[in-house]
């Protein structure tokens, strides 16, 4: 589950690279995946709900429903 995750998180960095930003995983464990913004991603007000509503909801939909993502400094 893993290798599935972070495959597509590469593919949704992209998105967020569009617009300025990017991420980087801190780690994945079982279905807690713990993300870092940076770039424009990084200091955004609307930055956890990127990670709640957007990254979380896709992994969740796509690969597992009890994935957790949770956003760290």
């Amino acid at each position: 589950m893993e290798e599935k995750i972070r495959q597509r998180l590469e593919d949704l960095r992209g998105m967020l690279q569009a617009d300025g930003g990017d991420l980087e995983v801190v780690a994945i464990a079982g279905t807690d995946v713990k993300l870092r913004l940076k770039g424009a991603c990084g200091g955004c007000p609307h930055a956890t709900m990127t990670v709640k509503q957007g990254i979380e909801r896709i992994l969740q939909s796509e690969i597992d429903p009890a994935i957790n993502v949770e956003r760290v400094a």
